[in-house]
């Protein structure tokens, strides 16, 4: 998942997380989980004053964010020192698991 201004989204990104209604933001969302966006969409979201959203993977790359390939890498480095230790090695795993279910690769699972 990437939060992303609403400047960034693009026709065929699916929505990772629902979009509250900024007039009621306890109230049903104006935007569900799982959807896909279109160019229309996007626009009337624009129109109802939404300035950013939660996207599913990792579709727009920031200056000075960290790559997949980075953070298991660093990852890795972390849990050197106690790659002995299974309960570690699970540990490690889990955060790994985590780490590319968040950045949208399909080696997650």
């Amino acid at each position: 998942m990437q939060r992303i201004p609403i400047s960034l989204a693009t026709d065929g990104m699916t929505v990772a997380r629902p979009i509250p209604n900024a007039d009621d933001p306890g109230g049903m969302p104006i935007c569900g989980k799982g959807i896909v966006l279109t160019d229309s969409l996007i626009e009337r979201l624009r129109e109802r004053g939404v300035q950013a959203l939660t996207v599913e993977g990792h579709p727009v790359a920031v200056e000075g964010e960290a790559s997949l390939e980075e953070m298991l890498d660093a990852l890795e480095k972390r849990f050197r020192r106690v790659a002995d230790d299974p309960l570690m090695a699970r540990v490690r795993e889990i955060y790994r698991k985590q780490i590319v279910r968040q950045m949208g690769d399909g080696r997650g699972d």
